[in-house]
C-alpha cells in the first residue's frame, strides 16, 4: 500500500510503500489501514488510539491534519502496518 498525503508525518510520508497484514491483532499505538464507517470508500493509514463502539478511534500523527476520527468517527481496521519497504525500509513504532 502507498501512503497518500501528509497526515502521518513524521512517522510516514507521502509515497512511502507499506507492508500490511490483514486481520492482524491491533493494539493502541499501532499504525493501521482502515475504513471509516461514514466513508467506506476511503482507505486510510492512521494510528489506532483506542477501541470504541466495536471499532477503533484513529488519529494521524500530524497535528495540523485532522482527517481522522475527529472528523469521521470510528473506523473498522482492515490490517496492521508491519513495516515500510520503500523508500527506506524500517519497522514502525
Amino acid at each position: 500500500m502507498l501512503v497518500n498525503g501528509p497526515s502521518m508525518v513524521p512517522a510516514l510520508r507521502h509515497g512511502d510503500a507499506l507492508v500490511v497484514r490483514r486481520g492482524a491483532p491491533v493494539r493502541s499505538g499501532d499504525i493501521v489501514v482502515a475504513r471509516f464507517r461514514c466513508r467506506p470508500d476511503l482507505l486510510v493509514v492512521k494510528r489506532a488510539m483506542r477501541e470504541q463502539d466495536d471499532g477503533w478511534w484513529l488519529e494521524g500523527d500530524n497535528e495540523f491534519v485532522q482527517d481522522d476520527s475527529r472528523a469521521y468517527g470510528v473506523a473498522d481496521v482492515i490490517g496492521r502496518v508491519l513495516f515500510r519497504y520503500y523508500p527506506s525500509p524500517g519497522r514502525l513504532s
